[in-house]
């Protein structure tokens, strides 16, 4: 089996019907493949770990299940160990540690990029590239936008740093 966007996009839409969600995962891919380009790692390998970090998540939705059963299914077909790693780091309550920048990256930008969406969606124009940084930083301050983002766990994680 190739570990490659093409066939994480297969199991991706094979376990998640909502296109909401799919959305999510490839905001996340986004992200993630920005974040490896500006710190010279593997874009291909960063993007598929954003796009199937919760592809378990409408069977799984629970703190119980939701990160381990997608893991068991990721490595029975081979998928490389430190993605794993990475997409069970993204949830706080695995306690799983975030010792890589692909890890660190996945969690920060995980409900940060959720965030961005909503950020689009109370635009008129609901547009994600007219969102300006200035206004995403007035929302995060306040509490009553998009209540269920949490602020103090994304901004405590380590930033992925460009290596030296």
């Amino acid at each position: 089996m190739s570990h490659d966007r093409e066939t994480a996009w297969t199991l991706l839409c094979e376990w998640t019907q909502s296109e909401a969600l799919r959305k999510h995962a490839r905001s996340v891919e986004a992200a993630m493949r920005a974040h490896a380009r500006r710190l010279g790692q593997d874009e291909e390998a960063w993007g598929v770990v954003g796009l199937l970090h919760d592809f378990d998540y409408e069977r799984f939705d629970t703190v119980e299940t939701h990160v381990w059963e997608g893991a068991k299914v990721l490595r029975a077909q081979g998928w490389p160990e430190a993605w794993v790693r990475a997409i069970e780091g993204h949830a706080d309550y695995t306690g799983v540690p975030r010792d890589t920048e692909m890890a660190r990256c996945l969690f920060a930008v995980d409900e940060l990029t959720g965030f961005l969406t909503a950020s689009a969606l109370v635009r008129p124009d609901r547009s994600i590239a007219a969102v300006q940084v200035d206004s995403v930083k007035k929302k995060l301050k306040d509490k009553a936008f998009s209540r269920a983002v949490s602020r103090a766990a994304r901004t405590s994680a380590a930033a992925p740093t460009r290596s030296a």
